[in-house]
């Protein structure tokens, strides 16, 4: 059967009214039998916000999803969409998308009054069906809701006593639509009021014009805790009338975090030639997972998913950058490469005031010292509960390659065969790694990096950062030399 083209058609075809809250209810119906994914690309919600979200859907309520910064909030209610129908008839020409068997405003009123079966008809795609606002200080009720046009009043010669002379505002062109709002706290509370009323009764009023407005709208909120609690609230009559409130939650395992960065990272397609190891990946999130438990980080505020996918961007462009400057044609990620991982921290953590007085460099290489200790501690054994004078120590040649003055120069940009080559100098590095059981496929190189860093950061070698490069050496020599500096 062809399209229907008008309003008798439609008729014919059997066409039944729906609301958008029963449409939504229908398409996730099939989709959970048939054991659909419902929303594609959300990782670590499948057994917390996901069947709230279903659940949700299914009583047909309006949501807010509350939840800190870079929670996939927005891109949850953006991918509702995918649970409308591909496509829907509305009274061509209607500016508030007007269902030709249960039209609501009155352009569609009389033109079917006037045309009756022959009323023409388009079809809208659901993509055009979301609208999505960011909620700001400067939103006002005639951008939400609606005003008075003046030049539609002149242009078609009405009084302003006369409805047509409305311009409405967004939420009544989200007749059967999704609309988003995001911020909700941000919103002033006169604003609010505005929206209590219609989210129930459907009453809107514009300019001293009351009108009775069936507005079928799938209404969804975002809201960050610290907003709702300190910038701003929701007022309460608003708050009492969206019946679901569902708290989203950050990557609860390293597993589930690494996939989230490796799905939404941007790489260039010239990156595939820069090979990262897991345990650099694991560094990575491990980062942002230090971050939320810091001491100089405003934990209200949260760490946004962003800053581990901007420090992997970053941590790639930094190994090809070092590939391009020797003119090699492949390469893999490094420890040392994380020195360009530091501009993707400092931008996204907010820090309390002990942190400002650090400052955010020294809080970033902070957060990435302690994310190195996990790490090695995850594959080494800890040097501080080696017993002394053991005959098993396995860093006891490297302590003695250090103690005997030896140093070792990491540049930030050395050629592959030169980073390989001052690894090797040191005595003992090569033979824990080969003792070592480490995950299959992994580049050793990083593994003999990672155990100089983390004793660095247990105290058991010195590390000085210098502009281009990492110095390891000796613990004691260092002060040693500290020593005859200020005798000097």
């Amino acid at each position: 059967m062809s399209t229907p083209k008008t309003l008798g058609e439609l008729k014919k075809s059997g066409y039944l009214p729906q609301s958008i809250k029963d449409e939504m209810r229908k398409n996730l119906i099939a989709k959970l039998s048939s054991k659909k994914t419902v929303f594609k690309g959300i990782l670590g919600f499948e057994d917390t916000v996901i069947p709230d979200l279903e659940r949700a859907i299914l009583s047909r309520h309006n949501i807010l999803l509350l939840g800190l910064r870079g929670q996939a909030k927005t891109r949850l209610a953006r991918l509702m969409v995918d649970l409308l129908d591909e496509y829907t008839p509305i009274v061509a020409g209607s500016e508030l998308m007007d269902d030709p068997m249960q039209p609501i405003s009155r352009f569609a009123r009389d033109l079917i009054a006037e045309k009756g079966d022959k009323t023409p008809i388009e079809w809208v795609h659901r993509s055009e069906r979301y609208v999505e606002k960011l909620a700001t200080p400067d939103v006002s009720i005639a951008d939400l809701v609606g005003d008075v046009d003046p030049i539609k009043a002149a242009t078609l010669k009405l009084p302003y006593s006369d409805e047509r002379v409305i311009h409405f505002g967004l939420i009544p062109r989200s007749h059967r639509s999704i609309f988003v709002i995001n911020e909700l706290p941000d919103l002033q509370a006169r604003i609010q009021v505005s929206l209590f009323n219609m989210l129930q009764e459907g009453d809107m009023q514009i300019r001293g014009f009351k009108l009775r407005l069936p507005l079928d709208i799938q209404f969804v909120f975002t809201a960050n805790p610290e907003d709702y609690t300190n910038r701003g609230s929701i007022i309460t009559p608003l708050k009492d009338r969206i019946e679901s409130q569902i708290l989203t939650h950050y990557p609860k395992t390293l597993d589930i975090a690494r996939k989230i960065t490796e799905q939404e990272s941007n790489l260039a397609k010239e990156q595939a030639t820069v090979k990262v190891d897991d345990v650099c990946k694991d560094l990575l999130e491990r980062i942002s997972f230090e971050a939320r438990e810091s001491e100089f980080v405003d934990e209200k505020s949260g760490i946004s998913a962003r800053m581990s996918i901007s420090g992997y961007e970053n941590l790639v462009s930094t190994a090809e950058r070092r590939m391009l400057m020797n003119k090699d044609k492949k390469t893999s990620g490094r420890i040392s490469d994380f020195w360009g991982v530091i501009p993707a921290i400092t931008g996204k953590v907010e820090l309390v005031y002990e942190g400002e007085q650090e400052g955010p460099y020294v809080v970033a290489m902070n957060l990435m010292n302690k994310a190195i200790q996990t790490e090695f501690l995850n594959y080494f054994p800890n040097p501080d509960e080696i017993k002394k004078g053991e005959d098993r120590d396995p860093y006891g040649t490297i302590r003695a390659w250090f103690s005997a003055g030896n140093t070792i120069d990491l540049l930030n940009d050395c050629s592959d065969k030169t980073y390989q080559k001052e690894l090797n100098r040191v005595a003992g590095l090569q033979k824990l790694i080969d003792k070592t059981d480490l995950p299959k496929g992994s580049d050793k190189y990083v593994f003999m990096e990672l155990v100089l860093h983390g004793l660095a950061t247990l105290e058991i070698l010195n590390k000085d950062i210098l502009e281009s490069k990492f110095v390891f050496r000796d613990l004691l020599a260092n002060m040693f030399d500290d020593d005859m500096f200020n005798e000097n």
